[in-house]
């Protein structure tokens, strides 16, 4: 979507809206921690981020990855930065091709600053003089895709401190095509309230929005303005110069100073605020709620879909995937990359592609071994591996090897139940309560248009004892109201489902729209998750000694236990799905895991044709057998 688009919409509705830039980082490291980072702070809202160019492209290669990244893997709407500065036209070319090819639709045209090794900027042999330029370039070459931003200068810039011309710069640049103006940094409202309007009076009409510099640190703060030859204020000064050597006392001052300049500039009319990062994420924070525009939870205040949307190229219009990988969304991104419909094409259809290797970057497991032995301890019984599922589901852990994301307010009605379950050893790995037609405004369960209702089944995966799987399978059977898919790491595939095809578990009915069906259940997903849920526990139990008990553990639970998924297709039904496991728990939690395996009729069962006699249906019919 066009960022001036989303402007628009925020003025009409008189709600500000919000972005950030990211910079590249120089090492690795550096870039998988600030991913991570970008991940957390999608969930307070941003209606689009930016990405930085380095001058001459020096970090273009990495920048072209961060907006792919961003546009594709954690659903952003991106606006990728391009600079003229010693660019020659086929490195522009690149670059463009590089965003259009990920999905991104807006750029920021600059002219940029020279490299370090030159005091003076100057255009290179077939390149580009001016921003001017760089925009017409764009505007010729891919007409309307590419909403084209570029800079204002309220305080004037390096080179050029005329303001009627750097007025008129500008406005040739809207006139050649740029939709929306980002602002460089400043601390003076008033004199950039004047500025804005400046331009309207110079029949410049497109949204204006104001770059915000969080404080992190006084040093910071006046290092960046003297760079940036912003004017402080003397009351700035006055404010933060007594607790200058209290970092925590400047973020907390400076978090007022900078909310009350905000909303001085959403008070004049511009509903829009960047902010500058510098790939931090506290300050920036402490500023939006300051401002109440982002809940205490970090709930994104609007939701099209109830999973976090793909902005790739090929996946705008996706809107079905399965309930699986509801809590590892980039994973998801990652197996399905190469197909080439999207959403419908996939779903039914036997010559639909296959999902992706799980040896595929970033499939895995996350995080070194001494980073997960440090987040997760060293559990040596069953109780130790319940008490880490527990302690997620209280918030205390931020993510299992299954979840990358914390618990969600959405489990606040089945919490409880969950916390039970794990207490005798049934270790849940996702889940959802039942919503019977809840407004699509709701904060909580709400998605997708206004004016709609919501609905979704009860939903629980978890890992079973062997010892359980049988009495789980026969409870299931005598509900007639619950299907279930149950599989081993070897691919004994049980279900009771009536079809291959998808069960959809979660649905929307809007005004105007066709019933939409964006989360579902269905047997070839379930086994390409069966094999990526048995591999992230293998690699936790991995990340242990060979001959450690916390790796024997882990690896036991991982060779010999079934991994179950249960639906219950009465929605009505609140907790219908968690009375089945009445009376059910692993037994010895605290002492050697025994690897047991089903009774039938007080022996064990000869094999897997025994087992399947047991699970027959009240009208006599046989559950339906998948194998891989």
């Amino acid at each position: 979507m066009h960022i001036s688009a989303k402007l628009a919409e925020a003025h009409q509705l008189r709600r500000p809206a919000f972005s950030f830039e990211f910079f590249p980082p120089k090492t690795a490291q550096g870039v998988q921690n600030l991913y991570d980072r970008m991940d957390r702070m999608h969930g307070l809202g941003p209606a689009f981020i930016d990405v930085t160019w380095g001058a001459g492209g020096t970090s273009s290669d990495l920048t072209c990855e961060m907006v792919n990244v961003a546009q594709t893997s954690y659903g952003f709407e991106t606006c990728m930065h391009l600079t003229c500065t010693d660019m020659e036209t086929e490195k522009v070319d690149g670059a463009l091709e590089a965003a259009y090819n990920a999905g991104c639709t807006n750029i920021l045209a600059l002219r940029g600053d020279p490299p370090r090794d030159k005091e003076k900027w100057q255009a290179i042999e077939g390149g580009f003089r001016y921003a001017l330029d760089l925009v017409k370039y764009i505007k010729k070459k891919y007409g309307d895709h590419f909403d084209i931003g570029v800079a204002g200068y309220p305080e004037g810039c390096d080179d050029e401190q005329n303001p009627e011309l750097l007025m008129s710069h500008l406005k040739q640049k809207i006139d050649a095509g740029g939709t929306f103006i980002v602002t460089q940094m400043f601390y003076d409202v008033d004199n950039f309230l004047a500025w804005v309007d400046k331009c309207r009076a110079n029949g410049i009409t497109v949204p204006i929005v104001p770059g915000i510099m969080p404080i992190q640190t006084y040093a910071a703060f006046l290092r960046r303005a003297k760079g940036m030859k912003c004017h402080i204020p003397q009351d700035w000064i006055d404010a933060l110069e007594p607790i200058k050597n209290d970092d925590a006392a400047v973020r907390e001052v400076g978090k007022g100073l900078v909310a009350e300049m905000c909303r001085k500039i959403i008070s004049h009319g511009v509903m829009a605020l960047h902010f500058y990062t510098m790939n931090l994420a506290q300050s920036t924070k402490m500023v939006l709620e300051e401002l109440g525009l982002t809940s205490g939870e970090g709930t994104p205040t609007k939701k099209p879909l109830p999973w976090r949307q793909s902005l790739g190229l090929k996946r705008r219009e996706e809107d079905v995937r399965p309930v699986f990988w509801k809590n590892r969304h980039k994973s998801y991104v990652a197996r399905t990359e190469d197909w080439d419909e999207f959403p419908n094409g996939r779903w039914g259809d036997s010559r639909s592609p296959a999902f992706g290797e799980i040896d595929a970057y970033g499939i895995g497991l996350k995080g070194t071994n001494e980073q997960n032995i440090k987040l997760w301890g060293r559990p040596e019984s069953l109780r130790d591996i319940a008490d880490i599922f527990i302690r997620f589901l209280k918030k205390d852990l931020t993510s299992l090897p299954w979840s990358e994301i914390p618990v969600t307010d959405e489990a606040s009605s089945i919490i409880k139940d969950l916390i039970h379950l794990n207490r005798r050893g049934l270790l849940t790995i996702t889940s959802q309560p039942s919503v019977n037609g809840v407004k699509s405004s709701d904060p909580v369960h709400g998605w997708g248009p206004p004016g709609g209702y919501v609905y979704q089944k009860a939903y629980l995966e978890l890992l079973i004892s062997p010892s359980l799987i049988t009495e789980l399978i026969e409870r299931i059977d005598e509900t007639r109201t619950m299907t279930f898919y149950a599989v081993d790491k070897g691919g004994d595939l049980r279900t009771n489902a009536p079809s291959d095809g998808p069960n959809a578990v979660t649905w929307g009915v809007f005004p105007g729209k066709e019933i939409v069906q964006p989360t579902i259940v269905e047997t070839i997903s379930f086994l390409a998750w069966k094999d990526e849920a048995f591999r992230l526990g293998t690699d936790w139990a991995n990340c242990y000694p060979a001959e450690s008990p916390s790796r024997q553990l882990i690896e036991s639970v991982m060779n010999n236990w079934y991994l179950i998924n249960i639906v219950d297709n009465d929605f009505h039904s609140a907790r219908g799905i968690f009375e089945l496991f009445d009376g059910l728990q692993v037994k010895n939690l605290d002492g050697p895991l025994e690897e047991n395996r089903p009774v039938v009729n007080g022996h064990a069962p000869k094999d897997i044709a025994e087992l399947d006699g047991l699970h027959k249906r009240q009208d006599g019919s046989v559950f339906q057998e998948l194998l891989n």
